[in-house]
């Protein structure tokens, strides 16, 4: 899909007629008499703001329509019309108005900016940088490389408001207005797109900066040029970490003219140098006493006198935490390094400075443990005050808020470093608490996800799930009844672990009704004819949770699950939930088949449901993979459910449904195996021997899958498969479309909770009840051997040796884990 230009500016009169009036706007001079002395009022008088929106609208129209290689005839069209009457006219207005720097005149801070990023647009234009070229001298070294160095203003906000100066500097929205990043983005772009021929020189630029501001008088040294040169080679650092033979010199280069600005009598040369060395910080050091010795000039920034350098060097140390291959560099210093950081975000609220404790939690891990309960505290503390500072501040993109969800992640992943620790959980909850209790309700929309993830944790990996953290449950439930349905699959996560770690708990509880209050939430969000098939996923997921982890104790439960998912199914479109639903009744029939069965019956649609499971079952795409339950997971509850149907007595289940399940179940296993079996490769797809599963008469490679009834089109099938798992992983990062055959997670289950069944084998499940059967009426299931063909025969002798190699494998891990936790203990 394109975005089009208006109709109306494609007649000529009309186009001209407006492209006209922008030059005329343009070129008219801004009088100098009645413009406001104050730099506020000044950028917002009527003349600049008339200025600034004409060169808005025109970076709008020539990056999105300007191109001459647009697709879009239409857009073509008007890229023919402006590039060949008016393109070099709006760039000449363009450098006139860029001019006005040059001779210490005034130009607002955001047309600075438009005007820029008009000028990096054309850059990849030929005909535009045809156009420009013969003057990228004077833009670059006179107009741009001066608005990257150090200024009057900033020195004035430095020494007056250092918060402020902070603030500026990691403001992305700041950067919308911003002549120096604007700047930063034009040299990148630059030296990126046209750099054979730029490159050389900026750097030789850059160079002599250096070779001034070295041989200068300690008074005469041109402190702020060596910071736009500073600037400079750190915003060219992808350039130049990649480009020989600057990529052989960068050790050298930040040895001679970064290093010792760390000790610069200048605060903010000292805070650049630590941002560079930040930026280069991954590079390959010759000798690690140079990374050592940046590492260790950094940390020294931590206590500058001046909170930009604190803070900047605080940014750099994210870097040189990820790079350093020996952790005994930074874990002498690791607790006075957690102190410093504390200090300075309860000076500033900045994620930045979140970020960076997050890395060192990320890569000390369990040794963070000593330190997690402090950690929790302080990044508790921090949450309430960026909230309090976010509350009292209307902006949505408010540095507060932003600090405060990094606040957020930083706890989760304290508490993902220490999950192996689960004492530590009983003495961080008393801190977290009242941020889950709070933030759970309507307060708490712009963090309510990662609150999530903090609950999740708090109830997965606590050695027991305490009354205090029950009480979050209702706000859950009030906060998905009222507004975060979108937030489902998240809810998901942690009212599984209150179901399955606090069973008793739930099953025994009646005030509240934890039962009672499910059953409400899940019955109302699926007769909600209002929801989409994917908002409602979750719900049949958490039917199954119930089923699975209460076998035995929710009989009276299984009628209504059965009843409002049968409703829904019956006015599903979506193949995923449908499956998800059929999914229900599979995980009901081996909760209790029996129990299962009778309702079905009762409710007269025994016949429909089994004919539409075993449709799905049977539906394949044209490339011959299974249509449905394409997971492990949903195989394996299949499996399970079909299994339990066989031990039911020949009044409940005749013969010849008797000898439809055996095989469907048989067919399901095949392809579950081969599926685990192909995941556990990874990279190869490497099939066990299958031969007790192949017929005579098919004995080929892809014997199991044309068993199965669906026939391997070529020798490059192994192949398909690879690239397909391959696809589906790419785009489990995209929201997935149910109805694109190719668009589905056919190969992972890495979303899927943790469940009882993960502990039952298939094949172990299955032979064990057929001989059940067989024990219990011989005569029944002899006449079901009958009825099947030399296939199912063979797959059947297949199943059961299978099942014996996976009991002794499963007999051999069960000793393995009683040996490993008696040596543990």
């Amino acid at each position: 899909m394109y975005l089009e230009i208006p109709k109306q500016l494609l007649d000529p009169n009309v186009f001209n007629a407006w492209m006209m009036l922008f030059l005329n706007i343009l070129e008219r001079p801004v009088p100098l008499e009645g413009q406001p002395v104050d730099p506020e009022l000044r950028k917002s008088w009527g003349w600049w703001e008339v200025k600034k929106w004409t060169v808005h609208i025109l970076n709008r129209l020539y990056t999105r329509f300007g191109d001459l290689k647009l697709r879009n005839p239409e857009n073509r069209a008007f890229a023919q019309m402006f590039q060949k009457n008016y393109a070099e006219k709006f760039l000449e207005c363009h450098l006139n108005l860029l001019g006005v720097i040059r001779v210490g005149g005034y130009l607002p801070d955001r047309v600075t900016n438009l005007i820029l990023q008009y000028l990096s647009s054309s850059i990849s234009k030929n005909s535009m940088y045809t156009l420009l070229h013969p003057q990228i001298d004077v833009l670059l070294f006179e107009i741009v490389f001066p608005l990257m160095c150090f200024n009057d203003n900033d020195q004035k906000l430095w020494e007056e408001d250092p918060h402020e100066y902070v603030r500026k500097g990691y403001d992305i929205i700041e950067d919308l207005y911003s002549p120096r990043t604007a700047s930063m983005d034009f040299v990148s772009e630059l030296v990126r797109k046209r750099g054979k021929e730029n490159l050389q020189k900026f750097i030789q630029f850059i160079v002599d900066i250096f070779k001034r501001y070295d041989e200068a008088s300690v008074e005469y040294k041109p402190y702020r040029q060596k910071d736009g040169a500073l600037l400079s080679v750190g915003a060219l650092c992808d350039k130049l970490k990649q480009t020989e033979p600057y990529k052989s010199e960068l050790e050298h280069m930040l040895i001679q003219h970064v290093f010792p600005e760390f000790c610069s009598p200048v605060g903010h040369l000292r805070a650049k140098a630590a941002w560079v060395a930040g930026q280069y910080a991954h590079i390959n050091f010759s000798d690690q006493n140079n990374f050592r010795q940046a590492l260790h000039s950094v940390v020294s920034g931590l206590r500058d006198p001046e909170l930009p350098v604190r803070v900047d060097s605080v940014f750099a140390l994210r870097s040189f935490v990820e790079a350093c291959r020996d952790l005994n560099e930074i874990r002498p210093i690791l607790p006075q390094l957690l102190d410093e950081i504390f200090k300075l975000m309860n000076e500033v609220e900045n994620e930045d400075l979140v970020f960076t404790l997050e890395t060192i939690v990320d890569k000390f891990g369990e040794e963070m443990a000593p330190f997690a309960l402090g950690l929790c505290q302080n990044l508790a503390a921090a949450f309430w005050r960026c909230m309090n500072t976010s509350e009292a501040d209307d902006e949505a993109d408010d540095p507060g808020a932003m600090a405060a969800v990094g606040c957020l992640r930083a706890i989760s992943t304290i508490l993902e470093s220490v999950s192996r620790l689960p004492h530590l959980f009983v003495q961080i909850e008393p801190t977290l608490l009242p941020i889950m209790q709070r933030m759970l309700t309507t307060d708490g929309r712009e963090v309510f996800e990662e609150v999530l993830e903090i609950v999740s944790y708090m109830t997965f990996f606590s050695p027991t799930i305490s009354l205090e953290m029950w009480s979050l449950w209702p706000l859950m439930f009030e906060a998905l009844a009222d507004w975060a349905i979108d937030f489902f699959p998240n809810i998901l996560v942690p009212l599984d672990n209150y179901i399955s770690r606090g069973t008793a708990h739930f099953l025994s509880c009646k005030e509240p009704d934890y039962q009672k209050s499910l059953w409400n939430m899940i019955s109302s969000v699926m007769a909600d004819k209002t929801l989409e098939d994917n908002d409602i996923e979750p719900a049949p997921k958490l039917i199954e949770v119930v089923f699975q982890n209460c076998r035995g104790q929710v009989d009276h439960w299984v009628e209504p699950y059965l009843r409002i998912t049968l409703d829904r199914l019956r006015r599903t479109d979506k193949s995923r939930l449908k499956c998800l639903l059929v999914q229900v009744i599979a995980n009901s029939v081996y909760y209790n088949a029996a129990l299962t069965l009778s309702i079905l019956n009762k409710l007269c649609v025994t016949t429909e449901v089994f004919n539409l499971w075993f449709h799905l079952l049977q539906q394949v795409k044209k490339s011959g993979q299974r249509a449905n339950f394409k997971r492990e997971h949903d195989k394996k509850v299949c499996c399970l459910g079909l299994t339990s149907l066989l031990a039911l007595p020949g009044e409940q289940l005749a013969g010849e449904a008797l000898g439809r399940v055996f095989k469907a179940t048989l067919d399901l296993l095949v392809a579950y195996k081969d599926q685990v079996a192909e995941a556990a490769n990874d990279d190869e797809v490497e099939y066990d021997d299958m031969d007790g599963f192949q017929t005579d008469d098919d004995n080929d490679a892809n014997g199991s899958d044309k068993e199965m009834g669906v026939d391997a089109e070529d020798e490059d099938e192994a192949d398909n498969i690879r690239l397909q798992k391959l696809a589906s992983q790419a785009k489990a990062f995209r929201p997935h479309d149910d109805d694109d055959d190719d668009s589905d997670d056919n190969f992972s289950d890495d979303e899927e909770l943790q469940l009882p069944i993960d502990e039952v084998d298939p094949f172990v499940f299955f032979v064990d009840t057929v001989k059940v059967l067989q024990a219990s009426d011989p005569m029944r299931f002899q006449n079901l051997t009958h009825t099947l063909d030399a296939r199912y025969q063979s797959l059947a002798n297949g199943v059961a040796q299978h099942a014996e190699q996976r009991r002794a494998e499963m007999e051999k891990e069960k000793m393995e884990k009683a040996s490993t936790a008696a040596a543990a203990s």
